[in-house]
């Protein structure tokens, strides 16, 4: 009997208990965000490639072009900025960038909470994330935020590259007439005051430019734009070199200039195409846009030197490809090939005309062209991304696909860039240059400032 009793309850467990559970309410579970192994991959290949932007690409591609006396220097400021700006950025710049306040302050500029990174785990998840079309969120003091697929320090020290590299462009602009210990002050100043609230304005979530739908992919107004302007200025109010316009003062060596740019043309797929946040299709797409509209900028300037000076300069290529790389750079995410080929054929165009012509004519004594290529090559950048916004690429539409609205956008954050960067940069030099002085002495410009300045010389000659 005891037999024949278990033996009825296994069958009834065996052929009851699946019946019942059919008519069991099912419960799934939706899985959380996670960091993405392959998103996070290529987030550090391309902060790397950004890296490899400033040391060795702008590094060799402005020595390259300054006289031998003053090569060192160049490498010497470059290296400079990578060390002090990225300690800024850690310590305070990152939370003055992206993170954020309360009260009327919030559109412009962030607040202390992220501090020394303060409270950030490397466990946690980017709370910024563009490129994916349904990206999770959560609720932080009642607003959404984003939540990406990288770690948040790996979003931390990608975007440390964009503010390393930024007040290193300055550099183009007063190369070989600068006090050494003035740069440094103004170059951590112009950081903290000038770079970190613009990004801000941009790339943060509670930005007003941001909210206004400005579009600047990976930083045709932060960095290009913002740079370019703050050179201009620095440019102008410095001083032009003790033998500017006097004699023709050709560049050092050539072959840095080309590798030093072949460098930046490598990089900046990290730049672009990293500004995505994940590596997918978006991805894919900045990739190819930012190498053919560079192409089609080297292109167009080597043509012009051969039209106009009979012969193709490598210089020139070298400078038609940074050009290209500028203007693309605020559009990558936005454009499809199309586009990036009008991009780069008329920032040549205009970036050509800015340098041969316009500042000769002016006199300023921009001595690499970073305003040249950078301030106005960002501008053309900026306002064709208004023109020229795919749906197709994402969401956003140009004035050409039936949205003239965007144009207008972007003019606003345009001029907004240029005013506060202008108005701010001529301050902090008024500032820096009262309280340590700016401009080398003669007697050090005339000796070259690696001599001069650091008792170092580029090359030495062997009996």
């Amino acid at each position: 009997m005891k037999k024949i009793s278990f033996t009825f309850i296994v069958v009834l467990i065996l052929f009851i208990a699946p019946l019942m559970a059919l008519g069991a309410p099912v419960v799934t579970t939706t899985p959380g965000p996670s960091i993405n192994t392959g998103d996070t991959a290529w987030m550090i290949v391309a902060t790397a490639l950004v890296l490899l932007m400033s040391i060795p690409g702008l590094a060799l591609f402005y020595g390259g072009l300054v006289r031998r006396k003053n090569f060192v220097s160049v490498l010497m400021q470059i290296f400079m900025i990578t060390a002090v700006i990225s300690i800024e950025w850690v310590v305070v710049g990152y939370s003055l960038a992206f993170g954020t306040t309360t009260g009327p302050l919030a559109p412009y500029i962030g607040g202390f909470d992220w501090s020394f990174l303060h409270g950030i785990k490397i466990s946690d998840l980017s709370p910024y994330f563009i490129s994916h079309s349904q990206p999770t969120g959560q609720i932080v003091n009642g607003q959404p935020v984003m939540i990406g697929t990288i770690p948040h320090i790996v979003f931390i020290i990608f975007q440390m590259m964009f503010a390393v590299i930024t007040p290193a462009l300055i550099i183009g602009a007063f190369a070989e007439r600068i006090k050494f210990k003035g740069f440094v002050i103004f170059s951590l100043l112009w950081a903290l005051l000038i770079y970190n609230p613009i990004a801000h304005w941009v790339w943060s979530s509670d930005g007003w430019l941001a909210k206004l739908g400005a579009l600047d992919f990976a930083g045709g107004t932060v960095v290009h734009i913002n740079a370019g302007i703050a050179a201009l200025v620095m440019a102008v109010m410095l001083g032009k070199r003790r033998d500017y316009q006097r004699h023709a003062i050709p560049p050092h060596s050539i072959p840095f200039v080309a590798i030093g740019a072949a460098l930046l043309w490598v990089g900046w797929f990290g730049f672009n195409a990293g500004s995505g946040l994940a590596a997918d299709g978006l991805a894919a797409n900045a990739f190819l846009v930012t190498h053919i509209a560079t192409a089609a900028a080297a292109f167009t300037w080597a043509l012009l030197d051969w039209i106009i000076g009979k012969k193709p300069t490598l210089v020139g290529l070298a400078t038609g490809a940074v050009a290209g790389l500028v203007a693309i750079t605020p559009a990558s995410g936005f454009v499809g090939v199309t586009g990036s080929l009008i991009i780069g054929i008329v920032v040549s165009l205009v970036c050509y005309l800015m340098v041969a012509y316009v500042k000769p004519k002016l006199g300023y004594d921009d001595t690499l062209d970073a305003f040249g290529v950078h301030g106005i090559g960002g501008i053309v950048g900026a306002l064709m991304t208004g023109l020229l916004a795919t749906p197709a690429i994402q969401a956003a539409r140009g004035a050409f696909y039936g949205n003239p609205h965007q144009l207008l956008v972007q003019v606003i954050a345009v001029l907004a860039t240029v005013v506060y960067s202008g108005i701010g940069t001529w301050i902090l030099f008024l500032v820096v240059n009262k309280l340590v002085g700016l401009r080398a002495s003669d007697k050090q410009e005339a000796m070259g400032l690696d001599e001069s300045m650091h008792g170092e010389t580029a090359y030495t000659a062997f009996d």
